[in-house]
């Protein structure tokens, strides 16, 4: 398997992944790798169904040919998906792809999408680029839950770390640096779901 995130980018094989007998199969075949047969018993799908989609999939790289077995007198092609999971990138929509810099508001929920939207757009051109010179890609991630007691605690603690982020930045900035490497650093903050909250924990 090439790689954990595959970034997709062409809206027509982001079409064939979404389509959801498909990403079915690709979550299944990511998990563990099957013959059309095999995957279609493990869903409970018709064979001659499963193996039309399959066929779609691979002819668009997102299924992939990792061995072949003999099963009874019949030869199987054992298939993978080309990654364990994907995202779709905006680029995928062309024009009609959320920009920042045609948000006004800098603080609005807006903004934040478009934000990670061109991150997931420019991070994973780099990520095929990488992939193509045979290199890693450079990254840095920073995730942290945060519960404040207010408002008020909210807007200290962004006024913090903003300064915070300037501080650095001007620490190690170095616009002259004939060997240097310009790097994008965006920090999001938003409510946590409640789906994915733990349980409160009540006082005794």
């Amino acid at each position: 398997m090439s790689t954990d995130v595959a970034v997709l980018d062409d809206p027509e094989v982001a079409a064939v992944a979404l389509e959801p007998t498909r990403a079915r199969l690709l979550a299944a075949l990511a998990a563990e790798p099957a013959s059309a047969a095999g995957v279609a018993v493990r869903l409970g799908l018709p064979r001659q169904r499963v193996g039309h989609h399959l066929r779609a999939l691979e002819d668009k790289g997102l299924v992939v040919e990792v061995g072949r077995r003999r099963h009874g007198g019949l030869t199987e092609r054992v298939l993978t998906a080309s990654a364990r999971a994907y995202v779709v990138s905006p680029a995928a929509l062309g024009p009609a792809a959320a920009d920042p810099d045609a948000v006004a508001d800098r603080l609005s929920a807006g903004y934040l999408l478009a934000v990670a939207g061109r991150a997931v757009r420019e991070v994973g051109g780099l990520l095929r680029g990488a992939g193509a010179a045979g290199k890693r890609l450079p990254t840095l991630s920073v995730e942290a839950d945060v519960r404040f007691a207010s408002a008020a605690d909210r807007a200290a603690f962004a006024t913090d770390l903003a300064a915070c982020v300037r501080d650095l930045a001007a620490r190690y900035h170095d616009g002259s640096a004939p060997q240097g490497r310009w790097y994008r650093l965006v920090a999001l903050s938003h409510p946590r779901p409640a789906v994915a909250a733990e349980e409160e924990v009540r006082p005794s």
